[in-house]
């Protein structure tokens, strides 16, 4: 599969973030993330092993009991079942791949 780049797509999350899935495949999923500053991902976990690559912005993330200042360049991994939140300390853009892939963030076929 491949995507070509474009602004539509993106869908609310939760206050202040959006998502878009970028492209997907039998066993991974790569989704964009926007993050606007002062925005909280709630704790949640999921099945779905996660990493990630901050690509712009700041954000602390807690993986677990682990809080960790993430700058651009910075990545992760967490496990499948971890409970892992977010707050976002200015505006921040996130690419994250997800394995097995999220069902739920499959783009709806029109």
């Amino acid at each position: 599969m491949f995507q070509k780049q474009s602004e539509q797509g993106y869908n609310a999350v939760v206050d202040k973030i959006r998502m878009k899935t970028l492209t997907y495949g039998e066993k991974t999923l790569m989704v964009e993330f926007q993050m606007e500053k002062g925005a909280l991902l709630p704790r949640h976990s999921h099945p779905h092993e996660q990493t990630g690559y901050l690509v712009s912005g700041r954000m602390e993330l807690t993986i677990d009991a682990e809080t960790y200042q993430v700058k651009p360049g910075d990545s992760w991994c967490i496990a499948g079942n971890i409970e892992h939140n977010a707050v976002i300390l200015e505006d921040t853009i996130a690419i994250e791949v997800f394995s097995p892939v999220r069902t739920d963030y499959l783009p709806l076929k029109s």
